[in-house]
């Protein structure tokens, strides 16, 4: 990403807000894969490619690798977007549909509902972060029968000197746009902008920024923290939201600036 930025005359500064726990000792996901092999599941749902991998790797401690890959293969299978369709398609798992971009909850749930009736559907979706009580709540109200999968959790980096640092100069005022990739990033940059004493100034200085969001949830998440998000492509792609930034960023920001003067 800092390439991309720099090749468009921008300078960038990186700070990891995220690090990812795989949950080893997982009890959820073994009674899972013993519910798989029984074939107790009609449908099955894959959020994330790194959450998908993760799971097969942690279910092929106590399974065989090939008895889980045909397992999934006997249910239905959605997905929510292209990462996990190509980790299947190299399984040799095939898949029945793929939520449309922005692949978001909503494309996710409007799929399932062209897919059929929901109702007493037995389900399982492998979770990815955070758990979206939004996807869960549809589902329930549909009637379907949802087993939740947790494969892996977020984390704040174990160095936090690289954050708090672009906190800090953020706060006093050294950047013109924060590009944000994922809901749980905002989570992750307030806590410690929290921690730090500075959660209202970052902010204030934040929103002076040109905001940029890969998407929809991203761009949800940020509103709901209190940051207005200026842009956000077409697609929700890294390089898309460096382009978009890059070129239509610098009137935004002089404009965010002059009303800061007035």
């Amino acid at each position: 990403m800092a390439s991309l930025i720099e090749r468009m005359g921008g300078l960038a500064t990186i700070a990891p807000s995220m690090r990812e726990i795989p949950l080893g000792e997982n009890p959820e996901a073994f009674r899972f894969g013993e519910r798989l092999l029984n074939q107790e599941f009609r449908l099955m749902v894959f959020l994330t490619g790194v959450g998908a991998r993760a799971l097969l790797e942690v279910l092929e401690t106590r399974f065989p690798r090939e008895e889980i890959l045909a397992a999934w293969d006997r249910c239905v299978t959605i997905v929510r977007g292209p990462k996990p369709h190509a980790v299947l398609r190299e399984w040799g798992v095939h898949v029945d549909a793929r939520a449309p971009e922005p692949n978001t909850w909503r494309e996710l749930l409007s799929t399932l509902d062209d897919w059929g009736a929901l109702q007493s559907v037995s389900m399982a979706v492998q979770e990815y972060g955070q758990p979206n009580e939004l996807l869960y709540d549809e589902l329930q109200r549909r009637g379907a029968v949802v087993t939740r999968v947790p494969v892996y959790r977020w984390a704040l980096p174990e160095d936090l000197n690289p954050l708090e640092n672009a906190i800090r100069a953020c706060e006093k005022g050294e950047f013109d746009a924060l590009l944000w990739t994922s809901a749980q990033q905002v989570h992750h940059v307030l806590e410690v902008a929290d921690r730090m004493g500075l959660k209202i100034q970052f902010l204030q200085a934040a929103n002076r920024c040109v905001i940029g969001s890969i998407g929809p949830t991203a761009t949800e998440t940020l509103i709901e923290q209190g940051l207005a998000p200026d842009l956000e492509p077409e697609h929700p792609k890294m390089g898309p939201l460096v382009k978009l930034v890059c070129e239509a960023g610098l009137p935004i920001v002089a404009r965010k600036q002059l009303i800061t003067k007035d």
